[in-house]
């Protein structure tokens, strides 16, 4: 018995033994090749492509690749591969009639981006063949030129149904203004 009344511990009987006589003989493993214990490097990260991927993204963001610079006087056209010249030419001379409109002046980027995504997406769910966006010439944009004019030229491109656009006629905006034909 212990000083507290409890009965004393049963001791260890292998408490004085070493490792070896506890365990007893061993044969070491025949291993192939070579073992390592530390934890396999992590997979190489390609630095570059995380840049341009980061860099696409926020060009999506921006709206497309930087703008040419474009003045307010400039004409500008596009016409998609497959698309004849004369159908720009019949374009700008008036020969398809402008069904819709949409007027980007007094807007920010982002809302005129904004504002021509949701007339494209109407458009596109509709019979439109032809429509006119006025961008405006950007005379209140100083220096920096028209901003809207040149986002538009990047933007409409992006819809594979626009098959085409030219500067309006001077009547009917002139260069502050493009005529639009859709693909139906």
């Amino acid at each position: 018995m212990t000083p507290s009344g409890g009965k004393k511990p049963d001791s260890d009987p292998d408490a004085g033994l070493s490792f070896s006589e506890l365990v007893g003989p061993v044969t070491p493993l025949k291993v192939r090749g070579r073992v390592s214990t530390k934890k396999p490097p992590p997979p190489p990260r390609a630095r570059f492509r995380e840049a341009d991927e980061r860099a696409v993204l926020d060009e999506s963001i921006a709206g497309g690749p930087s703008e040419p610079p474009i003045s307010a006087s400039d004409e500008i056209s596009f016409r998609r591969k497959g698309v004849p010249v004369s159908v720009l030419k019949d374009l700008r001379s008036g020969k398809y009639a402008i069904q819709e409109e949409l007027d980007l002046h007094g807007m920010n980027t982002s809302q005129a981006r904004a504002a021509l995504r949701q007339f494209m997406n109407e458009l596109l769910m509709s019979d439109t063949r032809c429509v006119r966006i006025i961008h405006g010439k950007g005379l209140r944009s100083g220096p920096r030129g028209p901003v809207l004019k040149g986002k538009v030229v990047t933007w409409l491109p992006q819809w594979d149904e626009v098959l085409a656009y030219v500067t309006a006629p001077e009547n009917n905006g002139g260069t502050g203004a493009v005529y639009v034909l859709l693909a139906r």
